[in-house]
C-alpha cells in the first residue's frame, strides 16, 4: 500500500527540512553536478530561486520526505522544454516517492504549458533513477562519455532522457 503522501508547493518555512533532504544528496556527489563542498546559501539559490516550481513531499506525521524543482531546460527558444530535479530521503528510497514525484512533476509541467521534459545529466550509475525516469515514460536519447565526475568512482557516463508531454 502507498505511503500516505502530500504533495504541496514548497514554502520559505519549509527550507530547514528541505536543507536537510539536499546537503546529504549533494554531499555524496553521485547523482547531482553541484560542488559537493555547496554552502546552504547556494544551495537554496539553485534548488528554490532558481526554480519555476518547488514542491515537497510530506508523510503522514507532517516530515518533508522528498521535494522537486520544475524549470525551464533552456532558454527563450528552448523553454518550452521542462527540467526538473529530484531528492527523497534516504530512509524513504524504493517505496514509489520518486515516481509518485516524477508523475506528479509531469502533471505540473503539462499544466504550465511545457511541451517535453528532459533531464540533461542521468548519471549512469544511478540505477534506481533511471529505472524510476523509465518505468514513468522516459527514453534515453543519448549518452554523454564520461560527463560526470563521480565523488567515488571517477568519471562516469551521464544520459539524457526525454518525454513528449503533448
Amino acid at each position: 500500500m502507498p505511503t500516505p503522501l502530500q504533495i504541496r508547493p514548497f514554502e520559505p518555512a519549509d527550507w530547514p527540512g528541505l536543507w536537510a533532504l539536499l546537503e546529504p544528496v549533494f554531499r555524496a556527489g553521485e547523482t547531482f553536478p553541484h560542488d559537493p563542498a555547496i554552502t546552504e546559501a547556494e544551495a537554496q539559490l539553485a534548488w528554490v530561486e532558481q526554480s519555476q516550481a518547488v514542491l515537497v513531499a510530506v508523510d503522514a506525521t507532517g516530515a518533508l520526505v522528498g521535494t522537486y524543482y520544475l524549470r525551464p531546460n533552456s532558454l527563450a527558444l528552448g523553454a518550452h522544454v521542462a527540467n526538473a530535479g529530484y531528492v527523497v530521503a534516504k530512509h524513504c528510497r524504493r517505496q514509489g516517492i520518486g515516481s509518485r514525484l516524477c508523475q506528479h512533476s509531469l502533471q505540473a509541467a503539462r499544466r504550465l504549458g511545457f511541451r517535453a521534459m528532459q533531464f540533461n545529466l542521468v548519471v549512469s550509475t544511478n540505477s534506481a533513477g533511471i529505472h524510476c525516469w523509465r518505468r514513468n515514460g522516459f527514453q534515453v536519447v543519448g549518452t554523454l562519455p564520461e560527463a560526470f565526475r563521480h565523488k567515488q568512482l571517477g568519471y562516469v557516463d551521464a544520459l539524457v532522457m526525454i518525454q513528449p508531454l503533448l
